[in-house]
């Protein structure tokens, strides 16, 4: 008979054995997705762990779903640094806790029945003074987080959840009738309008709470933040100026605000995980690229409230190098269920974005698919991001969207409402400036309208080039404001409007454009800045109307050749 130290050394090995193959076994796969791009992608080295493995339950942690095990989840993961690292095991339960603190050198894993479930009391999540502990201003420690970490994962087949009802806030417009008054009746307060639910009178009153202290002068404490904790919602997994991050397999849903969010990091990997929130959930973003560098995103599925896969260019660090806060970014082989928007870059676009691939993506009934927003007071350079094969069905509103005046209202209402009266302004730092930007192999079924671009007076949105486009809209094609913009090879079909609208844009070339449904008019050419519209093979045998001119538009800005 094999001596029990023999079997436990079959099982250590075993198990080192599965690990170190998992830290290394996808790395031609990482390799194709990098390769074959339209920019010059950095080399991407996958997280690599010792194979020093320590189990929570090692550590005091209990599966029962009331035990809080927060002090296990931090003894575990300090005694497996303290030993170079390695990788912390959740078996499968659930685990209750509060924070978890990620260290460099440590692989996250949950095993498959593995549930770590956040608790749904405010008191366990200390406030901080920022990550370094030196911010004027206190947040709420996160649920998952790390603070100039390298060498970190989360990985394995288990579930994360954030217990966001406990915090989120919920308009009564996105609910049912039925699910409003089961709200209602569950506890919380309902503001004096009735358009909104808050989980308890604090939170509710928070925004006016923390207005009056922060503008009154005084030096402020965590107690006197503590008044606002319940309204101060955490991000789920925050990872901060970290170095060297793979999320690989997990479900990460219910989140209290943002799901996955790494700011101000570089080298990232996150392929073959789920996020998942109810779609009302307020402030419910998905995965948010948030000054972040070298990033490989594939093969996830995301079906949240808010912007799905986003792309957030704010401030970089001070140990980034200066350049643009969001660059060399590859998103491909993705799902989205439900989101405001499929792919996103905004809303603020001071920090500048650089050399962005997403490809081969589906989103499914979100609000808008590809979505870029910005605004004077939050605008930066965004160029060369280059979309290639998504499919899209039942968008809500627009399947391409530029809009530059997020945040005044509805696009849709806020272009045609604007239609030369826009109001030219000086060009700052914040100005948004989106550029070189190429869209091809679109299929879109169901949206409300096919594109709408509206950029700025005192700056088009220009070089954008679309192709290769087969739309099924209620409207088709809407720019103001646009230099140098190219649709080529669009089939569409619509129902309502002209199908195309140009509104004091210049340099626009329409080529290939065939068309089906109730055409009554081609192009509406509006404005009297408005010229050099270049048309090639559009047949307009079967519209009444080929061309209109509106508000001062002259005939001889149209060239048909």
């Amino acid at each position: 008979m094999k001596s029990v130290t023999t079997y436990l050394f079959l099982f250590v090995f075993l198990w080192t054995t599965i690990f170190t193959e998992s830290n290394g076994k996808n790395s031609s796969e990482l390799k194709k997705y990098i390769s074959n791009l339209p920019f010059a992608m950095p080399n991407i080295d996958e997280p690599i762990f010792p194979n020093n493995i320590v189990n929570i339950k090692d550590f005091g942690a209990i599966s029962d779903g009331r035990t809080l095990n927060t002090k296990a989840f931090a003894e575990a993961i300090n005694a497996c640094k303290k030993v170079g690292g390695g990788t912390v095991v959740v078996p499968p339960g659930t685990w209750l806790t509060g924070p978890i603190k990620l260290e460099s050198n440590i692989n996250l894993h949950l095993e498959r029945g593995a549930l770590i479930q956040f608790s749904n009391r405010f008191e366990d999540f200390p406030l901080i003074a920022g990550f370094d502990g030196k911010s004027e201003k206190y947040i709420v420690t996160p649920p998952i987080f790390a603070f100039q970490a390298t060498n970190i994962a989360i990985t394995g087949d288990g579930v994360i959840d954030g217990a966001g009802e406990a915090w989120r806030y919920v308009k009564r417009e996105k609910l049912t009738a039925k699910q409003w008054r089961e709200l209602v009746s569950s506890g919380g307060v309902v503001t004096a309008d009735e358009k909104q639910w808050w989980p308890s009178k604090e939170s509710m009153e928070g925004e006016k709470y923390l207005m009056e202290l922060e503008n009154s002068g005084k030096s402020l404490t965590a107690t006197d933040y503590a008044k606002a904790r319940e309204y101060l919602r955490p991000d789920m997994v925050r990872l901060v100026q970290c170095t060297g991050i793979l999320l690989d397999g997990p479900t990460f849903r219910n989140s209290p605000k943002f799901h996955v969010h790494p700011v101000q990091s570089e080298n990232i990997i996150i392929r073959n995980i789920k996020i998942i929130t109810p779609w009302y959930a307020q402030n419910g973003d998905g995965l948010d690229l948030n000054s972040c560098r070298n990033v490989v995103v594939y093969k996830i599925m995301v079906d949240v409230g808010d912007d799905a896969i986003c792309i957030k260019p704010g401030n970089i660090s001070k140990n980034q190098k200066p350049g643009p806060a969001c660059e060399n970014i590859v998103i491909a082989d993705c799902e989205v269920y439900h989101g405001h928007g499929g792919f996103v870059i905004g809303s603020e676009s001071y920090g500048g974005v650089n050399n962005i691939s997403v490809s081969n993506c589906i989103f499914i009934g979100t609000d808008v698919g590809i979505r870029f927003k910005s605004a004077r007071d939050r605008g930066g350079l965004v160029e060369n991001i280059f979309i290639d094969g998504i499919q899209m069905r039942n968008i809500q509103n627009e399947a391409i969207l530029f809009d530059m005046f997020y945040s005044e209202g509805s696009p849709e209402a806020q272009i045609t409402k604007g239609l030369n009266s826009k109001v030219v302004k000086p060009i700052t730092g914040l100005t948004p400036r989106y550029q070189n930007i190429f869209i091809k192999n679109i299929v879109s079924t169901g949206a409300k309208r096919s594109i709408l671009i509206n950029g700025l007076p005192e700056m088009p949105i220009k070089n954008v080039i679309i192709e290769n486009f087969n739309s099924q809209s209620t409207k088709g094609i809407i720019i103001s404001d646009g230099d140098n913009i190219t649709i080529k090879n669009f089939n569409v079909t619509t129902k309502l409007g002209p199908v195309i609208t140009l509104n004091q844009s210049r340099n626009i070339f329409l080529d290939k454009i065939r068309l089906s449904g109730n055409n009554d008019t081609f192009l509406n050419v509006d404005g009297e800045r408005t010229e050099k519209i270049f048309i090639e093979n559009v047949d307009l045998a079967n519209v009444n109307k080929k061309f209109i001119f509106t508000n001062n538009a002259k005939e001889t800005s149209i060239i048909c050749k």
